[in-house]
């Protein structure tokens, strides 16, 4: 007996598959494992069978046609397609959470593609399925393009290469953003990424800086942002936010002294801090802006931009120690300043081949 892998799609109403595993029965194929996907054009299975050495796969591909699957692709499979698709997902999700660098390899794996390649993020990509191509997003910024001949893609198979893409993305940022900072005076702070937990600490942080610190963060005015605002700021859709916490125990645990955001729109992401005022000037906004220009750049960016008033002297000092060229616009009082990124290495990070172009 020989295993092979057999996919074909059939019309998605009752009776149909019974109708499909009744031909492949009568070649004397035994059904060891199958898979439905939902699709427009219909209901794609996927079996895994043991069929008797004597039939090809032209004998099989016929025995599928007269049990009213269309689209049919089989080939060869080995003893390691016996393990069942949740238990496959399990696996490569915890080869993620051990080296999240290995994330083209494991969608590779994942969906036996011909190749996969990472591209930096480009504005006006639509992903999805097109023909024999995927493109995946990479919640760290970019995408991940996919190519496999035969078979087509299908939307449960997005669906899970999409998960495990954020599973890397989580755990890369989680791993590489857990420091603890020693400022040029000595004092500690702890830095990692923030979360929805955070939202208490950072209030009291934004209580805790003066008027004229909060207009500066926020250009537009010195209150503290709502709740839900703060929120998506702690949690953004697409970037990274930091906090910065004093190692100093207090009455009310580690407080909050900065908070740190990167937030990615197209191929750019937006930068700005907020540093409580009795830590200023002590090093620790050049050190956060520092990591943020590394995760951008890792995560494939082209370019930071700072919008900045001309009279903030601690930010612009902050921003001639990260030591980058950069381009400033003034508008009145507002500085607009776009610091250009470097993303030709990040490819070989994520394990992928870098493809010019989205």
């Amino acid at each position: 007996m020989t295993l092979w892998r057999i996919r074909a799609t059939v019309d998605d109403r009752p009776g149909y598959l019974s109708v499909l595993t009744a031909s492949l029965a009568l070649r004397g194929v035994n059904i060891l494992t199958v898979q439905v996907q939902p699709t427009e054009q219909g209901a794609v299975d996927d079996f895994l069978v043991d069929a008797p050495d004597a039939l090809d796969e032209a004998e099989l591909i016929a025995a599928v046609e007269r049990g009213r699957g269309r689209d049919c692709w089989v080939a060869r499979s080995e003893a390691r397609g016996l393990a069942d698709q949740p238990t496959r997902v399990l696996g490569l999700a915890n080869r993620l959470v051990r080296d999240p660098d290995a994330t083209g390899e494991v969608l590779r794996t994942l969906l036996g593609a011909d190749s996969v390649s990472w591209r930096p993020a480009s504005v006006g990509v639509d992903r999805g399925i097109v023909g024999a191509g995927m493109l995946l997003a990479d919640p760290a910024g970019g995408s991940f393009a996919l190519r496999r001949a035969a078979p087509a893609f299908t939307p449960a198979e997005y669906a899970r290469a999409q998960a495990l893409a954020e599973v890397a993305a989580t755990v890369a940022r989680r791993a590489a953003e857990q420091v603890t900072l020693v400022l040029p005076d000595g004092a500690e702070v702890a830095v990692r990424p923030a979360c929805a937990d955070d939202l208490p600490g950072v209030q009291e942080l934004h209580e805790e800086c003066s008027a004229r610190s909060r207009h500066r963060r926020y250009l537009g005015g010195a209150a503290t942002p709502p709740p839900a605002r703060l929120r998506r700021l702690l949690e953004p859709s697409r970037g990274l936010t930091l906090i910065a916490t004093s190692t100093v125990p207090s009455p009310a645990g580690e407080p909050v002294v900065a908070m740190a955001n990167l937030l990615g729109e197209g191929d750019e992401a937006e930068v700005a801090l907020l540093v409580r005022d009795d830590w200023q000037r002590r090093g620790l906004g050049s050190a956060l802006l520092r990591r943020l220009a590394r995760h951008a750049e890792r995560a494939g960016y082209g370019a930071l931009v700072l919008h900045v008033q001309a009279e903030n002297t601690p930010m612009l000092r902050a921003l001639r120690r990260l030591d980058r060229p950069n381009v400033a616009e003034r508008d009145g009082a507002l500085l607009t300043l776009t610091v250009p990124l470097a993303v030709a290495a990040v490819a070989e990070r994520k394990g992928t081949s870098l493809t010019p172009g989205a």
